[in-house]
């Protein structure tokens, strides 16, 4: 009944919130934006109490960071509803019409999902991109994150109920999962009745979790086995910064890069300078006998680090004969997320960019750049990993669907 009770909510306030005009929307958008800086201490002192109680069960850092909120990661979701006002409203946009033989006008256009659900873990910046991003899009959200981050959420869900009400406008458009128990989780991912699309953010266990269990239609994101391919002709200067980047600047997300594949005949002149610049910055490298031949306390690697996304401080190394091993393994072992090749030879890359199945493929460039806002979508409301609908960062288009809408003046088939 918990469930079936944020779901009758939530369809009603979907009522309202598909047919407002942009101008509403984004004025909302700004005041909660203004909202979230007005209650950033208060939200920030929260916030330190589901830090220590994640501490205190022993968590590693990575998830620590993903978890913590500051003055700045405060500002930049602040930010991020700004940005998100800026951008066009792909509500009621028409994409294709056409004028029948028998005067029959056919138009399709863009409308919004209804419903929509996120399941989440450890990172409170979701629960402010989610609401953006569904408000200006058009839909209802019920957010679940997990049981570590519950406090902060809800103090982030509260700042936003209160602009919508300051607005006159149903404050159950954003709804959060209070209770973190797996039956009511459970519960969720069964109430088709009421919700549209159910989004899982987070590890493969709970992304698998939802798909094997969920009777809604569901949109898969996050898990990111990320790799970068330095081939024969890469220059070792791009090649030392983009991994460095791509590993170190937040390994804790599913944009990180987690194994290395380095072509054999540069091996010799990389590994020494890329081991050093990993081990300073507290990076533990696992490698095959080549790269503990060339970085002194690196461990063996194992087949389970090929295919393992760490979210840590950790990297896999492995030397490859040549661009056909890399893009064989990386079809092994990757999650068809961010995958990327250093390389100065064109042919090599545009066989890279063709061959490599994944949402994100990249030549000379950090992985980290598969981002909702870098690409310029203001926010994210995940990065999806699979083919139909969406691909790859999901930003506003990606949270309609369409509708055909037929204009006529007594037609009747015949």
């Amino acid at each position: 009944m918990y469930i079936e009770n944020l779901g009758l909510l939530a369809r009603e306030a979907e009522i309202q919130i598909a047919q407002l005009s942009t101008e509403i929307k984004n004025e909302v958008l700004l005041k909660s934006a203004e909202a979230l800086l007005k209650n950033s201490t208060k939200i920030i002192e929260i916030n330190k109490k589901d830090v220590e109680k994640a501490k205190e069960s022993g968590v590693k850092d990575a998830f620590i960071d993903r978890l913590t909120l500051t003055e700045k990661r405060i500002k930049d979701m602040a930010e991020g509803l700004k940005q998100i006002v800026s951008l066009n409203d792909p509500v009621g946009e028409f994409i294709y019409g056409k004028t029948l033989p028998n005067g029959l006008i056919i138009q399709q256009k863009r409308v919004p999902l209804g419903v929509v659900a996120i399941i989440f873990e450890s990172r409170p910046n979701v629960t402010a991109d989610a609401f953006g991003l569904c408000l200006k899009s058009g839909n209802a959200v019920i957010l679940r994150g997990g049981k570590e981050a519950i406090n902060t959420n809800i103090a982030i869900v509260k700042v936003f109920k209160e602009v919508l009400k300051e607005c006159n406008l149903n404050e159950n458009a954003i709804q959060i999962v209070e209770n973190t128990s797996h039956e009511i989780a459970n519960e969720l991912m069964k109430a088709h009745e009421y919700i549209d699309v159910l989004i899982p953010r987070g590890s493969s266990r709970l992304i698998n979790t939802v798909i094997n269990n969920s009777t809604i239609p569901c949109i898969q994101t996050g898990v990111g086995n990320c790799h970068i391919f330095v081939d024969e002709s890469g220059k070792l200067n791009n090649a030392i910064n983009i991994i460095i980047n791509a590993k170190t600047q937040r390994p804790g997300v599913c944009n990180a890069v987690e194994t290395l594949l380095i072509h054999k005949n540069i091996a010799k002149d990389l590994l020494p300078d890329l081991g050093k610049e990993l081990i300073s910055r507290n990076v533990e490298i696992r490698g095959d006998e080549t790269v503990k031949k060339y970085i002194e306390n690196s461990i063996e690697s194992t087949e389970e680090d090929w295919a393992t996304e760490y979210e840590d401080y950790i990297v896999a190394i492995k030397v490859v004969e040549g661009l056909d091993e890399a893009i064989k393994h990386i079809a092994k072992y990757g999650t068809k997320h961010s995958e990327c090749i250093v390389t100065e030879n064109y042919s090599n890359a545009q066989r890279f960019l063709n061959e490599i199945d994944a949402a994100a493929v990249y030549v000379n460039a950090s992985t980290r750049f598969t981002d909702g806002g870098q690409f310029g979508f203001g926010a994210e409301i995940g990065i999806s990993t699979q083919k139909l609908h969406a691909r790859g960062p999901m930003g506003l288009k990606e949270l309609t669907t369409t509708k055909y809408v037929i204009l006529g003046n007594g037609q009747v088939r015949k």
